[in-house]
């Protein structure tokens, strides 16, 4: 899912996902519920028609965005106290109003309130935000009355694999129409996430979606639907598409490099983006290099692309009984960024959104 985070997938426009093949946006609860607001959002009929966008969507519940408001919140029981990171307003995010703003908001999966901790929490505090996450989807699910909305629960638990099944039977007791896995790519080192990620995904019943939240690198997106993953998001494609960094098979492209002033070709022969079909490496390079705002959209069209073509290989390869060859095939040739750099990126990241 492209991140839609404040009613638009940064740089494009609607028929720009339609053309990449987008199925279903996400958008961010905590941001729409700040600015514009539910009263204008409202006055639209929800945020379908406010942006445009007929296809699926889904919001999350605003749980992430308060944990990355760090020294900004304080958390009890009843909910969430926040200062707004716009103009330092107060508020109080309860499980009651995050369904309440989700339902306003009529996206077509909402999420259940859940408390985010981060990897390195001591274990007394995974488990008393995981025991609060579940009573936290109690109250979600009482108060959430739209039948034409799936609100799915978010397993917490931290590294811990026992507290993970924990958490797993419990919402599953529930009997949510999907399941959702929080509380990972937070800065824990991928050798600790896709364990982890594998244990988890094979708790909920077969026949309910497993969504892993915010993890959308390509080598991750490969592995982890291997271990059962079936939706995922992330704002990475279109991030690091602001900053030059293409997706290719073979790994990540810098366009701002010096070896593509000249390049003829496209940045990645393979792909069938409107970008890659259109322009050549070296008018990538250019419009960079001149901070032309076109090479943001068609960074952003090319990265979208390559992740959802992605997704595309895999169900298919899933459906003709061939992913573990097509797995083994594409971590052979992909070269991933180095993950401590990746982690040390994804800490910074983190400090950014809590010193908003």
């Amino acid at each position: 899912m492209p991140l839609a985070t404040q009613g638009s997938v940064k740089t494009l426009a609607p028929d720009d996902l339609k053309g990449i093949e987008t199925k279903i946006l996400l958008g961010n609860t905590y941001h729409l519920y700040l600015r514009p607001g539910l009263e204008v959002i409202e006055r639209f009929g929800g945020l379908h028609r406010f942006m445009a966008w007929d296809g699926p969507m889904l919001t999350d519940s605003g749980g992430f965005q308060v944990f990355s408001l760090g020294h900004l919140r304080k958390i009890n029981d009843e909910g969430a106290l926040f200062r707004s990171h716009i103009d330092g307003s107060e508020h109080f995010l309860t499980p009651e109003l995050a369904i309440d703003i989700q339902q306003t908001l009529g996206a077509d999966i909402i999420m259940a309130f859940d408390e985010c901790c981060p990897y390195d929490a001591k274990p007394e505090s995974v488990r008393e935000a995981m025991n609060r996450t579940h009573r936290w989807a109690e109250r979600c699910l009482k108060r959430h009355k739209r039948k034409d909305q799936l609100l799915f629960g978010i397993v917490q638990g931290g590294t811990s694999t026992e507290m993970r099944r924990e958490s797993a039977e419990a919402l599953v007791s529930l009997d949510f129409p999907g399941y959702a896995i929080g509380g990972l790519s937070v800065g824990e080192p991928k050798d600790l996430m896709y364990p982890i990620t594998r244990e988890t995904a094979a708790l909920p019943p077969a026949d309910k979606p497993r969504y892993l939240m915010g993890v959308g690198s390509p080598e991750d997106l490969v592995e982890c639907v291997s271990c059962g993953i079936d939706m995922f998001d992330c704002a990475l494609p279109t991030r690091i598409a602001r900053n030059g960094a293409l997706f290719t098979n073979k790994g990540r492209a810098n366009i701002r490099n010096a070896r593509f002033k000249k390049q003829d070709q496209p940045i990645d022969p393979h792909c069938n983006c409107y970008t890659c079909r259109t322009f050549s490496a070296a008018y990538l390079h250019h419009l960079f290099k001149c901070e032309e705002l076109l090479g943001y959209r068609l960074t952003t069209i090319h990265n979208l692309r390559f992740i959802l073509s992605l997704m595309e290989q895999m169900r298919s390869r899933i459906i003709e009984g061939t992913f573990a060859e097509f797995r083994d095939d594409f971590m052979a040739k992909y070269k991933p960024v180095n993950d401590e750099i990746r982690t040390a990126q994804k800490a910074k990241w983190l400090q950014a959104q809590r010193a908003k």
